[in-house]
């Protein structure tokens, strides 16, 4: 089921996310429709607070990469195949050069802008059988975990933006809130629920 995205303005989207455990209801019916949402949208990765629920879960689909010929044929091939449940996820570390990258986030459609991220990380998390991984991703595969390992920590990809551009991208900020946008998928504005 196609769930509503959460627009920017929404408190949840600031919230620290909540650790679950293997009872947590529904689970498997959850990602099932965290995966619909996020194709549903066209995005490759979407947390659990983009569709109201404070709790550490995300979700990536990177195999839209995979023909990007810009990327090493190694990291292709890797994209590839890149489908993965982090649930109760913590970064570990973050090594190498920061990098930029142009970011979107389907909480805050049509904004686009460079962020600076570092190029591997070693991440710990458990997977949709509550198997323990620890393993390290380079290139886009951390930038995807990283983008989404922000939104259950509370932060978004804007907050790591110069406070020059944050002036510049203020009004679009606030008329996606309102919902003043024009989108193709399903979404759910803070100040217009407010009005019912």
């Amino acid at each position: 089921m196609i769930l509503p995205i959460i627009a920017y303005g929404d408190p949840v989207l600031r919230k620290l996310g909540k650790n679950i455990n293997k009872e947590y209801p529904e689970l498997e019916s959850l990602l099932e429709n965290m995966f619909d949402t996020m194709y549903g949208a066209k995005g490759i990765g979407l947390a659990a607070p983009q569709i109201g629920l404070p709790i550490r879960i995300f979700i990536v689909d990177a195999t839209p990469f995979k023909d990007d010929e810009q990327l090493e044929l190694e990291e292709r091939n890797f994209l590839s195949t890149f489908k993965q449940v982090f649930i109760n996820a913590q970064i570990i570390d973050q090594t190498g050069e920061d990098w930029v990258f142009n970011e979107g986030c389907l909480s805050i459609p049509d904004i686009r802008e460079d962020v600076f991220r570092k190029e591997t990380i070693k991440i710990e998390y458990l997977d949709e059988k509550f198997e323990k991984h620890t393993k390290k991703f380079n290139g886009i595969a951390a930038r995807i975990i990283q983008h989404e390992y922000d939104h259950i920590q509370g932060i978004l990809f804007t907050d790591k933006l110069s406070s020059l551009k944050k002036r510049l991208i203020k009004r679009k900020l606030t008329n996606i809130s309102k919902g003043k946008i024009s989108i193709d998928y399903r979404m759910r504005f803070p100040y217009m629920k407010k009005k019912r």
